[in-house]
């Protein structure tokens, strides 16, 4: 939050709120208390207004006992936190009782001659009271928030003996038997985690449980495969080295887990990120503008320093093999400005010091300040186009997965000469994409992102020689069906982090551009107890780790696609037309079923995501009606495109709500059901992209007509008026829940997960 109520009140509790739990909790408090301590700037009251105080005060101090209630049930589960626990609740509960007296008007001192009492007499009282209060109520919330940390922790442990298990097991049975609880672990310990990062304050942290978690995500399958191979293939040492380079990936992956959630790091050290040219440069330029407050803020040289790091960072671009003569030569024009610029900035700089009428910038040197920002500017942006264009080529160029297809090929054949050759090729595809994945973190634009960038260097990175051992294990053993499935999980694992690049450059040219390049977040579960009688009977399931491996490769499908629909949402110049309000709905919904597939947001079981995909089938419904009454306004040609289309997403919508609506038993009929909504939810969004654009197009054609004919009454009116004669058909009495924002929603929330 950029700026907290909790921030209002100052107390010294000596803790560090880390989590939005946390701190929404206290937030209702602060501000209750905030009122009773404004109402001191006002020492005389009338009777209703002292009663009004009073419960007020009365409130608060039931709240808290309310609260200290359940402090004390932890600490009676939880031995280790019973001493600060109880302490903090008893605290908490004289704090609570202090406030309640001082706020009770039968206290007051003797009333004044005019008639009105003085409330809150004991001004320092209720100033320490309120201290007091904020201080143990943050330490039990700290407190609580420990026990989830130790669920965490003690999730992760688990996870770690059954590794060490499964590295250890010689035989299939064995290895059957104790994977199948090691997947059950790892989705328990999914959820936790996921929950975690939804809860994290720090955007930092946040990026790298994501990062921490995509590689489990990945490597619980990769696990799988490579263990099977080895155990088939006991004395084949590609195998050996594909399985050992996996289990090290994830004890990794699990060590940066625990280093985020409990904020610590081995021997003290501190995460430092590797520092990119877009930090350089906004460091730069706010230290040149600052020059504006003050001459003497820093000596020049310094100013200088500064630029001559960012130019010798820019050398990870014109050093590179794969940068084109025209945009080196561009880049190196552009430093060379800057430093231009830069020199003519000190210069004017000195002379404004020296001069002992000045205390703030010339004329002159306000001039100089704007060339400067500007010539750094015009830099970043080259930088950008340099890396944006060249992620952009390579996706497009490896889109086909050539390398892949053709180790998969050669290896099933077993012609180890020619899966060296292919692994050469893939070993190059491998340095470009590091590479760029470097010079996208050096543009990134935010520090989140930045972590997203070095998470996908350090993916292919390693991915890569993984893929090579498996290919080498194939070709040794040609008819080895375990071998070759090991390979195609390696190659599905690659494919994948191309996809993630794809939707890492999207946000990184939202952020350039003004857009933020984080998903807007909405509250789309259905409310509670409106869908709920269709679904009455249906038992929530959580997916193992292998079901939920095989819809997440779906679920990257679905968010690439709800990129490209706010891509052609932006495009609107109505921004609230029904057609575009409903398409934002819809790409929001697919959206946290997305996030679903990863473990993460605010589905969290199966039932939750049925609700979900029901809601979604409805609103596409009602753009259907609105896509119909658009129409009527069409010529021939035209109308008969929409309605093409409209008849095929409104099939698509029936069809997904069918599908969610009937009841099934047993876990393979859910995971059937799981993969046919999200089937049905990213055709639905297929269509809907192939729309927008058309729809888009339609509504510029026919307002720059009626423009250029002067009309009196505008296309868009006349939309307006057909729309007022029907309002269901253009979807104006529709919930709207799906575009409502995340917090709005939480306080109305009454399930977050099916027990």
């Amino acid at each position: 939050m950029a700026s907290s109520p909790c921030s209002s009140v100052n107390f010294d509790s000596g803790l560090e709120i880390k989590t939005r739990s946390v701190e929404q909790t206290l937030i209702p408090l602060v501000s209750q208390i905030t009122t009773l301590i404004n109402h001191k700037d006002k020492p005389k009251k009338s009777e209703r207004t002292q009663q009004a105080i009073q419960r007020v005060g009365q409130a608060v101090s039931v709240a808290v006992g309310r609260f200290v209630a359940v402090g004390e049930a932890i600490a009676v589960e939880n031995e280790e936190l019973k001493e600060e626990m109880g302490m903090a609740c008893f605290e908490a509960r004289r704090a609570g009782d202090a406030i309640a007296q001082l706020t009770d008007v039968g206290t007051a001192v003797t009333p004044p001659v005019d008639g009105r009492t003085t409330v809150f007499s004991d001004r320092t009282g209720m100033v320490k009271a309120a201290r007091m209060l904020l201080s143990s109520v943050t330490k039990v919330l700290v407190l609580a928030d420990r026990i989830v940390i130790k669920q965490i922790i003690t999730s992760r442990n688990k996870v770690l003996v059954t590794l060490e298990q499964l590295e250890r097991v010689s035989t299939f049975q064995e290895f059957v038997q104790i994977f199948s609880q090691f997947g059950n672990q790892m989705v328990e310990f999914a959820h936790l985690t996921g929950d975690r990062q939804n809860d994290l304050k720090d955007e930092n942290k946040k990026a790298r449980m994501a990062a921490a978690r995509a590689v489990l995500e990945k490597c619980t399958m990769m696990l799988l495969t490579a263990s099977k191979t080895c155990l088939r293939h006991p004395d084949c040492e590609s195998a050996r080295i594909n399985k050992d380079a996996v289990f090290h990936r994830m004890r990794f992956a699990l060590e940066q887990v625990m280093e985020i959630v409990t904020d610590a790091r081995p021997c003290g050290e501190t995460k430092v990120l590797p520092l990119s040219i877009y930090t350089g440069i906004k460091d730069f330029k706010s230290n040149v503008e600052g020059l504006r407050e003050g001459l003497y803020l820093l000596p020049h040289q310094a100013l200088s320093g500064q630029l001559e790091a960012v130019v010798e960072r820019t050398e990870d671009f014109t050093d590179s093999a794969y940068t084109s003569h025209e945009h080196r030569e561009g880049i190196l024009q552009l430093c060379q400005l800057a430093r231009q610029d830069t020199d003519q900035l000190i210069t004017a700089w000195m002379e404004a010091k020296q001069s002992l009428n000045a205390k703030e910038a010339t004329e002159e040197m306000e001039l100089s300040i704007l060339k400067t920002c500007q010539s750094v500017y015009e830099l970043r942006r080259e930088l950008h186009k340099v890396a944006v264009g060249r992620a952009a080529d390579l996706l497009k160029l490896h889109a086909e997965h050539l390398p892949l297809r053709a180790l998969k090929a050669s290896g099933g054949e077993g012609n180890l000469e020619a899966v060296a050759e292919y692994a050469r090729t893939l070993g190059e595809q491998k340095e470009q994409l590091v590479e760029t994945c470097r010079l996208l973190c050096h543009v990134s634009g935010t520090e989140p992102l930045e972590i997203t960038c070095i998470h996908a260097e350090e993916t292919f990175h390693v991915i890569g020689p993984q893929i090579i051992s498996a290919a080498q294990t194939l070709a040794l053993h040609p008819s080895s069906k375990i071998a070759k499935e090991n390979l195609d999980v390696f190659c599905e694992a690659w494919e994948s982090q191309l996809c993630d690049m794809a939707v890492l450059l999207r946000e990184i040219n939202d952020v350039f551009e003004g857009r933020r390049g984080d998903k807007r977040a909405y509250m789309s579960l259905p409310r509670p107890g409106k869908h709920s009688a269709n679904l009455k009977t249906v038992k929530a399931v959580k997916l193992d780790a292998e079901e939920q491996s095989t819809i997440a490769k779906l679920g990257l499908e679905l968010r690439l696609l709800t990129s490209d629909m706010d891509t052609e949402v932006e495009k609107w110049e109505d921004q609230e037309h029904d057609i575009v309000r409903q398409g934002q709905s819809l790409s929001s919904m697919a959206y946290s079923m997305y996030l679903f597939t990863r473990g993460e947001g605010l589905l969290k079981t199966t039932t939750d995501l049925f609700h979900q995909a029901e809601v979604l089938s409805e609103e596409g419904l009602q753009l259907c009606s609105s896509l119909h009454t658009f129409s009527t306004q069409l010529m021939d040609e035209q109308k008969v495109v929409v309605l093409s289309e409209m008849e095929k997403l409104m099939g698509l919508c029936q069809q997904l709500q069918m599908g969610v609506r009937t009841p099934v038993q047993g876990k393979t009929a859910t995971f059937q059901k799981v993969d046919s909504s999200i089937q049905n939810t990213r055709a639905i969004i297929t269509v809907v992209i192939y729309l927008l654009p058309v729809c888009n197009k339609i509504v510029r054609k026919y307002k720059s007509e009626r423009s250029s004919l002067g009309s009196p009454q505008s296309w868009r009116d006349r939309q307006s008026s057909t729309a007022v004669k029907d309002d269901v058909l253009n979807g104006k009495n529709s919930n709207g829940f799906g575009v409502k924002s995340l917090e709005q929603h939480m306080a109305n929330l009454t399930f977050l997960e099916s027990k």
